[in-house]
């Protein structure tokens, strides 16, 4: 069953990422390296601000979504109530949802497909390298085993 909900849960993520960019490449800006986000302000396909707000109000929603669904998924639906138990699905599905974004969305999809190549910046390189990505995802690595003791504190909370 956890290997269901895992795959649920990065389906999520997916989906997430997705709506962020149903008008096009450009809608998601906040997502590429600060250098590219410059040279598509250069060349009038957006501005600091633009880029600024989209990246807030993507980063609160996804992140509550997120959450609600992981602590939904372990406390509701697997009824969690101790906090070992907890914080180690909690930690499971975070250590699996940073490795899927770095390895399925980053090198993927987003180095794979023409979708996120920008108009006029085609020749600009957004994709991260092998070496880049693995640093990040060792990082947020030790980042989730914090963010799962929170996560677990909340389910032992609610449920």
């Amino acid at each position: 069953m956890l290997i269901v909900q895992l795959c649920l849960y990065c389906l999520i993520f997916t989906a997430m990422v997705k709506l962020a960019v149903l008008g096009g490449a450009v809608d998601g800006l906040y997502f590429y390296p600060k250098d590219v986000q410059e040279r598509a302000i250069a060349i009038g396909l957006s501005d600091r601000a633009t880029i600024d707000r989209k990246r807030k109000r993507f980063m609160t929603a996804f992140y509550l979504v997120m959450l609600v669904v992981l602590l939904g998924i372990i406390g509701a639906w697997n009824h969690v109530s101790d906090f070992k138990t907890a914080y180690l699905q909690a930690l499971l599905f975070l250590e699996v949802m940073n490795w899927y974004d770095g390895i399925v969305i980053d090198k993927l999809w987003v180095g794979h497909s023409k979708f996120w190549v920008l108009p006029g910046l085609e020749d600009a390189p957004f994709v991260q390298t092998w070496g880049q990505m693995l640093k990040k995802r060792i990082i947020y690595s030790v980042v989730w085993v914090v963010g799962a003791l929170l996560a677990a504190g909340l389910i032992v909370l609610i449920f």
